[in-house]
């Protein structure tokens, strides 16, 4: 079993199934529904600017609300919205707008008005560098609560500005994992590590794994070393193409060797030309994939070929305890409910927002790039409300893999596919910093 250590009530912990995953997304179609209506709908002060990516790369997320005065402190989001050759993620758009409406009803931060953002990098890399210059030149403070898949065009724009890259959720280029101002708060890839250490805890014998094309370099080692924490090596990777329509060869290859479980690194959009291929196959083998991505979107259709599939993630489950504001704040800002946002992306996205805005409220003087980046570099004990462990960012992880030193945390949770849902599987947070050296298991966080 994994190892266990007794979680006490109310300590901060991070992704799991109360639950957590991906490079990145989403709240559930149905329960997106159930839970909007039933939260409690905030006052919402300004009127929100969201136009069309189409129109503008950079979207206002709205305007600054009445209830808030001083200088507004601006900030800039970045991800794949209208994109052509990867994954999307609209539901980061909503959830900067939900955030920036919400805590603005609230008088801002330390009275100032928050005011986003949104670039849409529209999946191109050179337009990942426009937006993040954008962002300084318009005197953001920090970039915060992003996900792009071209950090290594992003980090180095900020990085000549002294501008924080700050509360990402999946850290998957090599600057945001190892650059001193990249802050991220989510835990990829150890959420790849523990999908494996769950597959061998539940008996499998024989594993194999499909990561996405250009994201082996992340995952693959701390894959292995997971499945050398256990004793077992993984029997062979396979790399996932973008591109391809029909993965019926991937499948066959996945499912090759008499594989039991196979371990499925790859975007949401991606299972829903996966899972036609899988349930054509007939296999009995169990799927172990990430949050937000191997979810009730990417399996619609083929729901009884996903059952009993396991969710690795990095944040706990929208409907637990610490996201209570944030599914109030997703109704008061009536969010497109056709989006996932128990996801990575989105639940990284409030949880990027919520860890700056607790930084800034402990600042004295002014407020800007500079003065941001110095307090993130000197904050020691971050508390974001049980979303994700309490984060020391003094501290990096120097004994880890090389070039993962910005790895401040390294916990994991889990889900399940029951029935055509995605249900919690358990109630722990996991900490895999052993687990991803191969020198030990998971152990439950304390």
């Amino acid at each position: 079993m994994l190892m266990r250590k007794r979680v006490a009530p109310g300590v901060v912990r991070e992704g799991s199934p109360a639950r957590r995953l991906r490079p990145p997304g989403s709240m559930r179609l149905i329960a997106v529904a159930a839970i909007l209506l039933a939260a409690v709908v905030l006052a919402a002060c300004g009127s929100s600017s969201s136009s069309s990516s189409s129109s503008s790369a950079s979207t206002p997320a709205s305007s600054s609300s009445a209830a808030a005065s001083g200088t507004p402190i601006k900030t800039f989001t970045i991800t794949s919205i209208q994109a052509q050759d990867v994954p999307t993620y609209p539901n980061i758009k909503e959830t900067a707008i939900a955030y920036e409406k919400w805590v603005n009803a609230k008088g801002g931060i330390k009275g100032h008005p928050l005011q986003i953002t949104v670039c849409d990098d529209r999946g191109e890399p050179t337009q990942a560098t426009k937006c993040a210059r954008e962002g300084v030149e318009n005197g953001a403070v920090a970039g915060v609560g992003s996900f792009s898949f071209f950090g290594a065009n992003i980090v180095p724009v900020l990085e000549r500005a002294k501008t924080a890259w700050f509360g990402i959720c999946c850290a998957q280029s090599a600057p945001e994992l190892s650059s001193k101002i990249s802050f991220p708060t989510g835990s990829q890839p150890a959420y790849g590590a523990a999908a494996i250490a769950k597959a061998y805890e539940e008996g499998c014998k024989h594993v194999n794994a499909v990561i996405v094309e250009g994201a082996q370099g992340v995952f693959e080692e701390p894959m292995k070393n997971a499945a050398k924490a256990y004793g077992q090596k993984i029997g062979k990777f396979i790399n996932l193409p973008t591109t391809v329509k029909d993965y019926s060869p991937q499948v066959a290859e996945a499912l090759s060797g008499g594989a039991d479980c196979v371990a499925v690194i790859f975007g949401e959009s991606l299972f829903k030309a996966w899972m036609p291929a899988w349930a054509q196959s007939g296999t009995k083998a169990r799927m172990y994939g990430a949050q937000g991505n191997l979810d009730e979107v990417g399996i619609k259709g083929y729901e009884s070929a996903a059952n009993g599939s396991i969710i690795a993630g990095v944040y706990p489950d929208l409907a637990s305890a610490p996201w209570k504001e944030m599914r109030e704040a997703l109704a008061a800002a009536k969010v497109n409910p056709a989006y996932d946002y128990d996801a990575l992306g989105s639940l990284g996205d409030w949880n990027g927002y919520v860890a700056f805005t607790k930084i800034v409220e402990g600042m004295t003087g002014p407020i800007n790039h500079t003065t941001f980046l110095e307090a993130a570099n000197k904050t020691e004990k971050l508390e974001t409300y049980g979303q994700v462990p309490t984060l020391n960012f003094t501290k990096e992880w120097t004994e880890g893999l090389k070039g993962d030193n910005r790895l401040f945390q390294r916990s994991s949770a889990f889900s399940k596919i029951e029935n055509g849902k995605v249900v919690p599987d358990g109630e722990h947070l996991y900490n895999g910093t052993k687990l991803i050296l191969g020198t030990g298991k998971l152990e439950e966080e304390a």
